[in-house]
């Protein structure tokens, strides 16, 4: 009778202690929201292949923190156990819950507490996201996001054509019609500079601003930003067919010069050299971008470029997706504020579009015909979607023409504007 006892016993200890009870419990309407949302992003990176290496590890992230009990975003605690007595080390025989053990003095140390009683203060670790999140809290994970794109990245078309900077720089514009917005709504300077960011389109780099002026509101706005990202495919096209005409669309541009290995090379140590004396603030971004960049144009580090676009870009991407994902927990995540902060997010997306193409448009005309308006909607960073946005949308008016090359000038340009917006917000608001 013992055993079944015991056997019963234990069965409703797992029963109780499961995520099933949970469901029936302690879960809430808002968990149930966010996962049916996961599920939806996970149905776009998979079916639609919406830039699947982001948005597949941040909607399974999300999944994860929203199932009941899964402790993946515990925080580590410190319980505080009595000092046994040496009668009761030397028998073994006492309850460890109150008093602590051998191997916890042994690991832990002693500690005392203000009323002068000797206790074990012993560590319960926190949950795997708690840990991974570390990095994207200390600002880490974005620059080495930047490294990584700056190895994969020519910066080329940029060099061969300068006026691409003016459209990478136009599609800057959303950045700051956001960061305006949010101070009229009444929020705070810091945290209208993390949402303006979003416009930019570059998830690290909206990161790396909110985790130094706004960290509490690093989930919403890390989740905006980088489903927007993913999203480019979806809210860019229909901006980009309102504001042009099949004529302006239809442009054929003529082919860019070759660019010389002296040119690439000098390229991102005078970018390096001028950001960082301009915006010290910028220069993690912005120096890890072009450091990448200098590993791939040099050729002379075959084999740490190789790791930087590669492992190091895999491996930063899937702790950055996944730990991004798990900020967006039902209870915090579903809140006014933070749909305030998603509407503004695509508002400033759309408008950093919308400024490219319209600055695109003027070119268009100073030129007499010769650009593009569609290569501006790739000066929002999102690098290389945005610019290959523009080439298909090209070639439906004109399938003969070849827009991708023209649309990566304004697409690295957006890269370095996007960081510069961010230099100019640390160092204002920082």
């Amino acid at each position: 009778m013992g055993i079944l006892n015991d056997v019963l016993n234990t069965v409703s200890d797992l029963w109780n202690g499961s995520g099933i009870v949970q469901l029936f419990t302690g879960f809430g309407w808002q968990n149930a929201i966010m996962i049916a949302v996961s599920c939806l992003l996970i149905y776009l990176a998979i079916h639609k292949q919406y830039e699947p290496l982001l948005l597949l590890p941040i909607a399974f992230g999300m999944l994860l923190a929203n199932l009941p009990l899964a402790g993946l975003n515990d925080v580590p605690e410190y319980v505080y156990k009595l000092m046994p007595t040496a009668e009761m080390l030397a028998s073994g025989n006492y309850d460890t819950n109150i008093y602590a053990t051998a191997t916890e003095i042994a690991k832990y140390g002693t500690a005392v507490l203000p009323d002068g009683t000797s206790c074990v203060a012993v560590e319960h670790a926190g949950g795997l996201f708690y840990y991974l999140y570390l990095g994207v809290k200390n600002g880490i994970f974005p620059p080495l996001i930047f490294l990584g794109v700056g190895a994969m990245t020519d910066f080329g078309p940029l060099i061969t054509n300068p006026k691409s900077f003016i459209l990478g720089a136009a599609a800057q514009l959303g950045i700051f019609i956001a960061f305006i917005g949010a101070l009229l709504l009444g929020m705070d300077t810091n945290v209208a500079a993390s949402i303006g960011i979003i416009g930019g389109a570059d998830g690290p780099t909206a990161i790396y601003v909110t985790s130094k002026l706004a960290p509490e509101y690093l989930g919403p706005i890390a989740v905006a930003a980088y489903s927007y990202m993913a999203l480019v495919p979806v809210i860019q096209p229909p901006i980009m067919r309102a504001l042009t005409t099949k004529k302006e669309r239809s442009v054929v541009m003529t082919q860019l010069r070759p660019v010389t290995k002296t040119e690439k090379i000098l390229f991102p140590i005078i970018v390096t050299i001028i950001v960082s004396l301009v915006l010290p603030s910028a220069a993690p971004l912005v120096g890890m971008l072009m450091l990448g960049n200098l590993f791939r144009e040099s050729g002379v580090v075959a084999r740490i470029c190789n790791t930087a676009q590669n492992e190091l870009m895999n491996i930063v991407t899937i702790f950055l997706g996944i730990t991004v994902g798990a900020t967006a927990k039902g209870q915090t995540f579903l809140q006014l504020e933070t749909l305030k902060i998603i509407a503004l997010g695509l508002a400033a997306f759309a408008c950093g579009t919308a400024g490219g193409i319209l600055f695109g448009k003027l070119m268009y005309i100073f030129t007499g015909g010769k650009v593009n308006p569609l290569i501006g909607s790739a000066g929002v960073s999102a690098v290389p979607m945005a610019a290959r946005v523009s080439q298909k949308v090209g070639s439906e008016e004109n399938p003969s023409n070849f827009l991708l090359m023209h649309a990566m000038g304004p697409n690295v340009a957006g890269v370095i504007g996007s960081a510069v917006a961010a230099g100019v917000f640390l160092s204002l608001f920082n």
